[in-house]
């Protein structure tokens, strides 16, 4: 049996993962996307039967993707691929029409078991595959173009994965949705660090906590950078009994740093392989301006990878952004991963 089979993903990364996944007995053809306007052009031509889907993406995101292939009537059966496990995102998607949702990075039992479950694969085929190593990697018919993995590349769709963790843990506590951002990544100089925070505005106020963290091979920090229009309204959505208070301003850095800097940190871990040790958060500083708040990086002439990620809550006006920033020696053992992980 052969299916024709489409994986669209912006992460190159991603995209090689979801392909190694599946034996070469399932795909006639695995075709590739790099977003959903892509990926909708190749479905309006008929080239796929089954397409696995990421719902983050720029141009066009999986949601956006999913309502053309129902106002379209498009004839394709879709599984999302998504580091965002918010509830609210597999219930979403399924009411866009997704027969199921797969977390990342990608379980290949389960991805084969989803396979057979919906008919795509027969029992038989699954035991066969699973006993030769050989079907499991799909080199003959991987595109060679698309073996290519950059660290930024890397970075960002671990960033990805850790950042759904961290939404997730942000979403139940809360009872909202997250609207997941996608993670920045770039070489930038201390000097220049403020010019990385897209959405910060000039003339707004901030304030800020991080936190160090050291791992085997690995160190940096995590700056939390809160806007000041926003405590007010998260410390609604906390349930404090006051909102006035300069000690509440405290307490809700300290609360959201604890919420995304324990679940971020521990997904970059996990998928590095490696048990990070974190510092004592501290207040860089409140009511400042970007640029004085980072005045303390100024001092250090290094090149910092720079993790950066948005945070947005749907329906509310609440800034948040998060800085992750790795030293110049990290590069080394992330090269390391890197090509342990697409060899």
């Amino acid at each position: 049996m052969t299916t024709r089979i489409l994986i669209c993903d912006d992460s190159t990364l991603a995209r090689k993962q979801m392909a190694r996944a599946l034996p070469s007995g399932l795909a006639e053809t695995i075709l590739f996307a790099n977003d959903g306007r892509e990926a909708l052009e190749k479905l309006r031509a008929g080239e796929a039967d089954l397409m696995f889907l990421d719902l983050n993406m720029p141009e066009m995101d999986g949601y956006q993707v999913l309502e053309h292939v129902r106002a379209e009537d498009l004839p394709i059966m879709t599984i999302v691929v998504s580091g965002d496990i918010q509830p609210e995102a597999r219930e979403r998607v399924r009411k866009l029409g997704a027969i199921d949702f797969i977390k990342k990075p990608t379980d290949m039992a389960l991805v084969l078991s989803l396979l057979a479950e919906y008919g795509f694969y027969r029992p038989g085929d699954l035991e066969n595959a699973a006993l030769e190593d050989s079907e499991l990697t799909p080199d003959d018919h991987f595109p060679s173009h698309e073996i290519s993995v950059s660290l930024s590349d890397y970075l960002q769709e671990i960033a990805n994965v850790a950042m759904g963790r961290s939404s997730d843990l942000l979403a139940r506590l809360l009872r909202v949705f997250v609207k997941q951002p996608i993670p920045k990544v770039d070489f930038i100089a201390n000097s220049e660090l403020h010019m990385a925070i897209s959405a910060a505005n000039d003339s707004e106020t901030y304030s800020a906590v991080c936190q160090g963290f050291t791992g085997a091979g690995i160190a940096g920090e995590a700056l939390l950078l809160f806007a000041d229009a926003s405590f007010h309204e998260m410390a609604e959505l906390l349930h404090y009994e006051t909102f006035e208070k300069e000690s509440v301003n405290v307490e809700v850095l300290m609360d959201m740093s604890s919420i995304l800097f324990g679940a971020f940190l521990n997904g970059i871990g996990d998928q590095l392989d490696l048990k990070l040790g974190l510092g004592h958060p501290s207040v860089l500083g409140q009511h400042r301006q970007i640029t004085d708040l980072l005045e303390h990086q100024n001092s250090r002439d290094e090149q910092l990878l720079c993790i950066e990620i948005s945070y947005a809550l749907e329906d509310r006006n609440i800034q948040c952004d998060m800085l992750v920033l790795l030293t110049e020696d990290s590069v080394p053992f992330l090269e390391n991963r890197l090509q342990y992980l697409v060899d």
